[in-house]
């Protein structure tokens, strides 16, 4: 009997190998059963990119008018406004409450 079952057990093995590389294939962490969702996280991840890129654009063009050879009296007044509180005596000031939510 033993001898009979020795005949099968390279092919067991090889059958065992053969379903865990095929189970990881399918639900492993590259799976192809997680392919739509990486694709998701990617654009996710795409948009987030854009986003960053167009407010790092906006910042490079502010800190250009900032620069002592380019300086901005506009751009000047709106951070001195907003970091100091100084406003030029004839603004208007228009305080809302906060949302509170």
């Amino acid at each position: 009997m033993l001898s009979r079952l020795q005949t099968y057990i390279p092919t067991a093995a090889l059958a065992i190998l053969i379903f865990y590389f095929a189970f990881h294939a399918l639900t492993g962490d590259k799976g192809l059963l997680l392919s739509r969702q990486r694709e998701a996280t990617l654009a996710e991840k795409q948009a987030e990119l854009k986003a960053l890129q167009a407010e790092r654009m906006d910042l490079e063009a502010r800190a250009r008018f900032l620069r002592d050879d380019s300086l901005s009296a506009d751009l000047l007044e709106e951070r001195a406004h907003v970091l100091l509180g100084f406003t030029d005596p004839r603004d208007y000031v228009i305080r809302t409450p906060k949302d509170r939510g």
